[in-house]
């Protein structure tokens, strides 16, 4: 059976603040999740980058996988552009499987983010990626874009991003974490 359905944004039209978008952070992240995925033994899919949200929730649906993890970076409401940090795991609310799934990646993630008091777990039943997935599923923003210093942390970190993520999802599906 595969472990992970891998679903980074597939949202170019979200921009980050100094260049680049979404979907191409979120890739670079998913990118370099790959050996270390690959060397605890995870066996996973990725989404497809030209697809749309709907089209991730379908092929996840169609692998019967343990995990979907669905990486984004956020932006603050209109009124508040560029004035909020922070990390968010979504989970879907009515399930068990995904709140723990969420706590473990908010647990492992303040252990990287420069303020890990700004590190939650939300939940939600608003999120398709959430709510439509067989798999327990997690949708980490892992920062926001339109903050200045957010947006160049994520720039400086996605090795570091990387490796924590890989490790939560270890530790998600029980397996050991093996460096490349």
């Amino acid at each position: 059976m595969p472990d992970l359905f891998l679903s980074p944004s597939t949202q170019e039209f979200n921009l980050y603040t100094g260049g680049g978008n979404e979907e191409y952070y979120a890739n670079l992240i998913a990118d370099a999740m790959e050996p270390y995925l690959n060397a605890s033994g995870i066996t996973f899919t990725r989404n497809d980058p030209s697809g749309t949200v709907s089209n991730s929730i379908a092929a996840s649906n169609a692998g019967n996988y343990r995990f979907h993890l669905a990486i984004h970076s956020n932006a603050a409401p209109p009124n508040l552009s560029g004035a909020i940090r922070g990390a968010d795991a979504y989970y879907y609310r009515n399930s068990s499987q995904g709140q723990r799934a969420a706590e473990i990646i908010a647990n492992n993630y303040k252990l990287i983010y420069p303020f890990p008091n700004l590190v939650a777990t939300v939940p939600t039943t608003t999120l398709a990626e959430l709510r439509r997935t067989s798999a327990p599923a997690v949708l980490i923003e892992v920062a926001y874009h339109d903050n200045e210093e957010d947006a160049q942390w994520i720039r400086d970190n996605i090795e570091e991003i990387a490796k924590n993520l890989s490790l939560s999802v270890a530790d998600i599906l029980d397996v050991p974490f093996i460096e490349p």
